[in-house]
């Protein structure tokens, strides 16, 4: 009887093959035969244990990052994050190109919300991790770098109580 991890490892096998609009006997086919129909419907029942190199092979063929096989609480797929409040006068005072992504983005949003107080924009979580990709980073790293830079802003109130 398979486990519970081998259930959830088989259900994000299926879910991903599906997304990609294969068939198991359409895997067979796409891969010349490299991955037998009945061995990948194992796979994803939990039914047949998935070496850890068969499972790099498997992503690589689907063309995804292994850590999106793997099922939630194994990797870190979904990394929690609030929104950020961006200091615009300092992002903007920024010469360097290092931030120049973070600059056009944030003037972006500015056009797209009709917000221009031009002092704070705020950053959702999913802007975070839109940008984060773009540098390569976790959005986790991508707040420590917006951190270290200067441009963060823990408490917007504070810049409009004088």
């Amino acid at each position: 009887m398979p486990s519970e991890y081998a259930k959830s490892l088989g259900a994000r096998l299926r879910s991903i093959r599906q997304q990609q609009g294969l068939s198991l006997q359409g895997v067979e086919e796409k891969s010349n035969g490299r991955w037998k129909a009945v061995v990948v419907g194992s796979y994803e029942r939990g039914d047949r244990a998935v070496t850890v190199s068969r499972l790099a092979e498997l992503a690589d063929f689907y063309r995804v990052p292994v850590a999106e096989l793997l099922p939630d609480g194994s990797g870190v797929r979904h990394e929690p994050t609030n929104k950020i409040v961006l200091d615009l006068e300092r992002l903007y005072e920024q010469t360097s190109d290092e931030l120049g992504y973070v600059a056009r983005y944030a003037k972006a949003i500015q056009q797209q919300r009709g917000d221009y107080n031009g002092r704070v924009l705020s950053i959702r979580a999913d802007d975070l991790r839109a940008l984060a990709i773009v540098y390569d980073a976790s959005p986790s790293g991508l707040i420590e770098r917006l951190n270290e830079a200067g441009v963060l802003v823990e408490d917007p109130r504070a810049l409009f109580a004088s």
